[in-house]
């Protein structure tokens, strides 16, 4: 793969040398209320030159690991299936080469086509998804394919038992009453977290967090604001506690818009949260 010379802050090592990749899927083409999630990788990368790349909370620092940016993915208009595809072959490469594929979005349907790659190797996969929204719905006015399908999708593989929800607080009944059957959710904040962490320790984990699973007053740049979420340092205990996992085999940050918040927070809260999501799956 080829550097790219414009990178998120830190990761500027070659790809051989490198433990992640970092690339950016620019997709909103199945956005349900406000677009715009296409432009956050290039300003999250320009922005992220704002941040030290150490992080005092968990007492590492990005130069001290191999992280290679091999930029945004080229994508075609209108066509959500073609897409999952690109992603799925540019992060199958990363994986095939022993890397872990790290994506930012984009909506959170790119994470369908990380995660198919991701199962490829690992088919004992876990998932462990923070969000507003459950995403479980079977369609969205009759599309299989939509940012509200996406963990519903990855379930159609993956199976009961192997997608562990937090912070969820917004869904049809029929999401809901569907969830109790077939994931771990836990609606509202973390909790449970703890113990899913101890579960898991030793097992293959995926990695995707939705932003906006952060109150609204933390990040109000996105497309679909749920007020009631989770504070930025509560946030933070989720990634000491992520630090505990053995076998992060892939990851996404995914729903920033940011041309909703004019202050940038949004945005700087967006490259906060990849740089500690980097920090705790380098070893």
């Amino acid at each position: 793969m080829n550097k790219n010379i414009f990178t998120f802050i830190g990761f500027d090592n070659e790809f051989e040398d490198s433990q992640i990749v970092l690339f950016g899927a620019p997709f909103d083409g199945t956005t349900s209320f406000r677009p715009g999630t296409r432009f956050a990788p290039n300003i999250i990368r320009n922005d992220s030159f704002g941040l030290e790349t150490y992080s005092p909370y968990l007492n590492k620092d990005l130069e001290d690991y191999m992280l290679f940016d091999s930029g945004d993915l080229d994508f075609p208009f209108g066509n959500p299936q073609r897409i999952i595809d690109m992603i799925k072959e540019h992060s199958k490469a990363i994986v095939n080469a022993g890397k872990i594929p790290f994506m930012i979005g984009g909506e959170h349907l790119v994470t369908l086509g990380s995660v198919q790659s991701v199962y490829e190797k690992h088919n004992d996969l876990h998932i462990i998804h923070l969000d507003a929204h459950a995403d479980l719905r079977e369609d969205y006015m009759g599309q299989k394919l939509s940012h509200a399908t996406v963990l519903r999708r990855c379930h159609d593989f993956l199976g009961d038992g192997r997608i562990h929800q937090f912070g969820i607080r917004s869904g049809t009944k029929e999401e809901f009453t569907w969830a109790k059957d077939h994931v771990d959710m836990h609606p509202f904040s973390l909790d449970g977290l703890k113990e899913v962490i101890d579960e898991l320790k030793d097992k293959p984990v995926y990695i995707t967090i939705d932003l906006d699973v952060l109150d609204p007053s933390i990040f109000p740049g996105t497309g679909t604001i749920e007020p009631g979420g989770i504070s930025f340092l509560e946030l933070v205990g989720a990634f000491k506690e992520f630090s505990r996992l053995n076998n992060i085999v892939g990851m996404d940050a995914v729903e920033l818009s940011p041309h909703y918040d004019q202050s940038g927070m949004s945005t700087a809260v967006a490259c906060k949260v990849i740089r500690e999501m980097a920090l705790i799956a380098v070893k």
